[in-house]
């Protein structure tokens, strides 16, 4: 399994290291996933994510490598009031769960160029059919930048990395963009890649 103590320490540090508000991407994508749908948020942290989409009503599931990190997001759905089913994974070893979710959400979720694709790949068979996979990342023009994203270049994904991987579905949205973020320390203007895509019904 890897080794999550770096996630653990960033975790450990009082407060909410990327804040509680959602990501505004996922706020104004989401509404495209029927209301009370089964979403499973990958990466989550600390929840800021899937505890705001329990809150809108959506059965939701959270994987996150580090168990400090679950803890305060079952901590922050407590708070809220919502439920949410977290979980303590790493997502290269996890047994994924296959055609089960109405939405897969990857938020700010980066793997090395030789574990990428299995990732993603085991994201698309999550989904149901006609479910859709919503992803903000990083784009290569972040690299060092200090609004946020991982120090490695090869770890930041552009358009065609993504529209490669996710060949096999139906492009509902891919766009590189500029934008300003306000979320805990990922902060100030940022590079980025979006992508929304749905797994074709006829799979």
């Amino acid at each position: 399994m890897a080794d999550f103590s770096f996630w653990d320490e960033r975790y450990a540090r009082p407060g909410f290291f990327y804040g509680t508000a959602p990501n505004v991407f996922l706020t104004g994508a989401i509404g495209r996933v029927p209301n009370g749908g089964q979403v499973l948020s990958v990466g989550d942290g600390e929840g800021r994510n899937g505890v705001w989409l329990a809150a809108q009503g959506y059965r939701v599931t959270t994987v996150d490598g580090s168990a400090i990190a679950v803890g305060k997001a079952q901590e922050l759905a407590a708070a809220r009031g919502v439920a949410i089913a977290a979980h303590c994974a790493d997502l290269l070893a996890w047994d994924w769960p296959v055609a089960a979710y109405d939405a897969v959400v990857a938020i700010f979720v980066h793997f090395m160029p030789s574990e990428r694709p299995l990732v993603h790949a085991r994201m698309r068979a999550a989904l149901k059919p006609g479910g859709l996979i919503v992803m903000e990342a990083f784009h290569p023009h972040q690299h060092g930048r200090s609004s946020g994203g991982p120090p490695v270049k090869e770890m930041l994904y552009d358009r065609a990395t993504l529209a490669a991987d996710f060949a096999d579905t139906e492009i509902v949205l891919i766009e590189e963009a500029a934008t300003d973020l306000d979320e805990g320390r990922h902060h100030g203007l940022a590079e980025v890649t979006r992508l929304i895509a749905r797994r074709p019904t006829a799979q």
